[in-house]
């Protein structure tokens, strides 16, 4: 047995996109891993045999991780760059999505057909007909329609002007995908009989989400026009596939569709929230519409909880179907505590829970005989699950190895009463080499969000540190996720009680481990952890070092800046530069900058923009300015999931920087 090292995430397998054929007799899926030559991931698609319980590699391009089963249920098509000249296209920046055709029993994959735009999304809709999701980018689109000649020379201004960039709404740019004014997620009917490529969905309007029904003539459609600013409140339409015709099921002001599913031709079940009473945060609530009488009843108003998997962990990657039809329920998962569950609901509203073990549940697929879902177990890494009559059974072994071969600690679980009504959950990691008589350092490390939870599943860095000889603690203070609307809910009170939380757990994780040296705890967080950083060096100095990640100084800076500052600080803030400046001011760390003494690393990436670099810069010149030690470790070509999803070099110095800092202020200092 050995010690957990920083790099042995590049051996974990990472499994994403599960979705049984037509006929439930196969599942496919994807399974990532790190290659860090290449500097990347490699990803292949699997096939399960729901005969045997057998899984087997069906792809092995490294490249393969969007496809859709073909309505024949033996071949599935795919999406992927296989040619070198075409490879070039893609570096080149030129839109493009190649489709390819595997048969599931044997043979090559063939290409089926190519098109010049980026394809996000396909859905089949029969032999001939696919529903795709567009990144629609208007300068693109542009060009096109130009004969060659004049295309070459407006490609030719453009590379000129490469230099400029035009914004001329909010947002202009997105975590993860740059610029993006004018951009939009469009639709599109592709027929492969013509080679037609027909646009369902108007220029301005952007698409959140877009749901076959079971006949496959009609589509529930999610999105908003925007011009100028994009609001908050998605409306619902139904799209005639044959006719191309729009129908607004709603789309008035007072809800916002989150999902729509069709459980009958006649019937949309829909996940829908007012916003009215928690805000951007609160939870859907289920929704029927009669396409008979036009009517829309809510079927679920006592539901609280949490429609989506907010489980973290930086053992994941890619993303998997949340809710699915099947028969006459819609199946979908909640967050509820602190772990993650299969559930499904009828039209009227009736909900039931289908999956019982605490951990989480990622992604999941139902068929007529079975549900088969991705999901963290225990300290185990992502693995493939059937939910069984008599619990679940784990179907593959991919990541079987690691608790055999490397020592991981069990999160020893620690409720705290922060007062009469209140109890957080939190957890504590032993350092590997514990003992009664010995003294260890520590790090408190905080969750994003805030509407997350931490868990006691496997989490790569915490269990790193744990092996490195430190205690891990960590726990879901007030505006976590999982129990409910009220408890998520901290609006207008960012750095008050939640960071009354965090120090109360901290103060009980003391009290419970004498071994915790007082003097040796450090602080990290990423996101609103990176802001509860911040906020907490500024308010106390019980913590001697902190690691402040992709975080949040300036409340008033964040509003114009990035991705999502203009309606989330609005929201959750509960001000605006113009309606009260001071309030903003109140809760930004950066105001209290002047009171710290903790030596403080800062962790950003420069194509962060949902908490952008600016933030991170804004603090460490304040630390800076005031004599405080500080660093701050900036990444190049790295977005906001650099923990997460980066590319594996980055990954591995992210975890040095913050390893080697706490070190050398925690470890020293014995």
């Amino acid at each position: 047995m050995q010690h957990l090292q920083i790099d042995d995430f590049l051996h974990y397998h990472f499994l994403s996109g599960i979705r049984h054929s037509p006929d439930g007799k196969h599942a496919c899926f994807a399974v990532h891993k790190a290659d860090f030559e290449e500097n990347r991931y490699q990803s292949n698609l699997w096939l399960y045999s729901a005969q045997d319980n057998s899984t087997r590699s069906l792809t092995s391009f490294g490249e393969e991780r969007m496809f859709a089963w073909l309505n024949d249920g033996r071949h599935i098509l795919f999406s992927g760059v296989r040619k070198p000249k075409d490879k070039k296209k893609k570096k080149q920046g030129e839109a493009l999505t190649i489709f390819y055709r595997i048969p599931i029993d044997g043979g090559e994959a063939q290409e089926a057909f190519r098109l010049q735009h980026n394809v996000t999304g396909i859905r089949v809709i029969d032999d001939d007909r696919f529903l795709l999701t567009v990144d629609y980018d208007p300068a693109e689109e542009t060009l096109k329609e130009l004969h060659s000649k004049d295309a070459e020379e407006a490609k030719q201004r453009r590379k000129e002007e490469q230099n400029v960039e035009v914004i001329e709404e909010i947002p202009f740019w997105q975590n993860g995908k740059g610029f993006t004014s004018g951009h939009r997620s469009r639709l599109y009917l592709y027929d492969t009989r013509d080679g037609s490529m027909l646009p369902l969905t108007e220029p301005e309007f952007q698409v959140s989400g877009a749901e076959l029904n079971p006949s496959c003539n009609q589509a529930a459609v999610t999105g908003q026009v925007f011009q100028g600013r994009l609001g908050t409140m998605d409306s619902l339409y139904l799209l005639d596939l044959d006719t191309q015709e729009w129908t607004a099921l709603y789309d008035e002001q007072d809800l916002s569709f989150a999902d729509a599913h069709f459980i009958s031709d006649t019937t949309i079940v829909a996940a829908a929230s007012t916003k009215e009473h928690y805000g951007l945060n609160e939870n859907p609530r289920f929704y029927r519409l009669d396409r008979n009488d036009n009517s829309i009843t809510l079927i679920t108003p006592e539901f609280d909880a949490s429609v989506r998997n907010t489980v973290g962990s930086d053992c994941r990657f890619g993303p998997g179907p949340s809710m699915q039809v099947h028969g006459s329920h819609l199946y979908f998962l909640t967050t509820e505590g602190y772990h993650s569950f299969i559930n499904r609901v009828d039209s009227a509203g009736n909900v039931e829970k289908l999956s019982h073990d605490g951990g989480s549940a990622d992604a999941f697929s139902v068929s007529q005989n079975q549900i088969l879902f991705i999901g963290l177990r225990g300290l185990a890494l992502q693995e493939l699950y059937a939910v069984t009559d008599s619990g679940e059974q784990a179907i593959t072994q991919f990541n079987a190895w690691l608790p055999q071969q490397r020592f991981v600690q069990d999160p020893e679980y620690l409720p705290v009463d922060v007062d009469d009504e209140t109890m957080i959950d939190g957890w504590v990691l032993k350092p590997v080499n514990f003992d009664k008589g010995g003294s260890f350092p520590g790090i408190l490390n905080i969750h994003g969000g805030p509407k997350t939870v931490y868990s006691d599943v496997f989490v790569h860095e915490m269990q790193y540190w744990a092996n490195q000889g430190y205690f891990v603690f960590f726990c879901n203070p007030r505006g976590s996720d999982g129990k409910g609307n009220a408890f998520a809910d901290i609006r207008g009170r960012f750095g008050t009680i939640d960071y009354e939380d965090l120090m109360a757990f901290t103060d009980a994780a003391a009290a419970k481990y004498p071994s915790l040296d007082q003097d040796r705890i450090g602080v990290t967080g990423g996101s609103y952890g990176g802001f509860m950083t911040n906020w907490i060096i500024g308010h106390t100095h019980r913590f001697a070092a902190a690691v402040s990640q992709r975080s949040i100084s300036n409340w008033i800076s964040k509003f114009g800046t990035t991705d999502i500052g203009y309606f989330f600080n609005a929201d959750q803030i509960g001000a605006t530069p113009w309606d009260d400046l001071e309030k903003l001011w109140f809760h930004s760390p950066l105001q209290y900058a002047d009171q710290v003494k903790t030596p403080t690393l800062f962790i950003h990436a420069e194509e962060d923009y949902r908490c952008w670099l600016p933030e991170g810069l804004q603090m460490f010149t304040a630390l800076r300015y005031h004599g405080v030690k500080s660093r701050l470790c900036m990444f190049r070509g790295e977005n906001h999931e650099l923990s997460r999803s980066g590319r594996p070099k980055a990954r591995i110095r992210r975890l040095k920087e913050i390893t080697q800092w706490f070190q050398s202020h925690l470890e020293d200092s014995k």
